[in-house]
């Protein structure tokens, strides 16, 4: 029996037309969605529009430029109107699937009463109630990635110092700081975590299932969307937003660019720089306070 990917290489040479090196990019593009299904369980013809948008959302968060996106974008809405044509789903889920402006895209930030918020729905009667305000902890206060957050082994974890290694974009290792109440959270989240069946092979990962395993990705994407809806929080919220809503805030407070940089693990400053453009009147309001022009005003205006 043919599989689905099968069926579509065969609908794009034989009634498209198209050529094997166009062929084989669209079946490069679906092979991640599929792969990103399978892993939350999910066929490709069952997959709904919120699946697909917080596919793009890790796509774009794992570092795939609004280039790249777009064209992966376009190799989904094929292989779904290939499904409609073939009367093998009666819905199309990427109608309303919009593709990235390639430009700058601002980050959506989460205020600190809305992470409030998102903290006390959590219910900690749960058994993974414990584990859940962990990760939100450790995402909003040392800003990781959700690789990161999901490769995150307790050997590389040192209370005592108050950092954590974390494994970066290419393998790359560096130390974060881990805040007093992420310390907290994560010890009471170990006293929980001991109670586990842990699987072999799963023992050194901090954050695990109920069933003793590392926590995926599309895990992590489903507990803090749930999280978000219960909040009344109507922003597309996703791990990511946390990893920018640690750096605003921390450019609101006055932290150094070059600090942000490094606690995030950017390479280049550029990347980072992208957090001066979000909010435009604090660094108004900024400048009208700090800069010594102003200051000066402000004397004379006094005088």
């Amino acid at each position: 029996m043919f599989s689905l990917l099968d069926e579509y290489h065969f609908y794009l040479k034989m009634e498209k037309s198209l050529s094997e090196n166009t062929i084989e990019g669209y079946e490069r593009d679906l092979q991640k969605l599929f792969d990103y299904l399978a892993e939350a369980h999910i066929q490709p013809q069952d997959a709904e529009n919120r699946h697909l948008r917080d596919f793009i959302i890790e796509i774009a968060e794992i570092g795939i430029n609004e280039r790249s996106q777009a064209r992966l974008i376009s190799s989904i809405r094929s292989f779904y109107k290939f499904l409609i044509y073939k009367d093998k789903i009666t819905v199309d889920p990427t109608e309303l699937l919009q593709s990235p402006k390639i430009g700058l895209r601002l980050p959506e930030v989460l205020t600190l009463s809305e992470i409030d918020r998102i903290i006390e729905n959590i219910n900690l009667s749960k058994p993974e109630g414990q584990r859940n305000k962990a990760i939100i902890e450790v995402l909003y206060g040392s800003g990781l990635r959700v690789s990161e957050l999901t490769n995150l082994k307790l050997s590389n974890i040192y209370f005592d110092e108050g950092y954590m290694l974390v494994l970066g974009k290419g393998n790359k290792q560096r130390l974060v700081p881990l805040s007093d109440e992420s310390k907290k959270q994560i010890g009471f989240w170990i006293l929980d975590r001991n109670h586990l069946n842990i699987k072999k092979g799963n023992e050194d990962f901090l954050f695990l299932n109920r069933r003793g395993s590392k926590l995926t990705r599309a895990m992590i994407f489903t507990i803090i969307k749930e999280l978000a809806v219960m909040a009344g929080i109507h922003k597309n919220v996703s791990p990511h937003t946390f990893r920018h809503s640690f750096a605003t805030h921390l450019l609101e407070n006055g932290a150094n660019l070059r600090a942000i940089q490094q606690l995030l693990g950017h390479e280049s400053i550029t990347t980072t720089e992208l957090y001066t453009h979000i909010d435009v009147q604090f660094l108004r309001q900024t400048i009208l306070e700090c800069h010594p022009m102003n200051q000066k005003n402000k004397k004379h205006e006094v005088e």
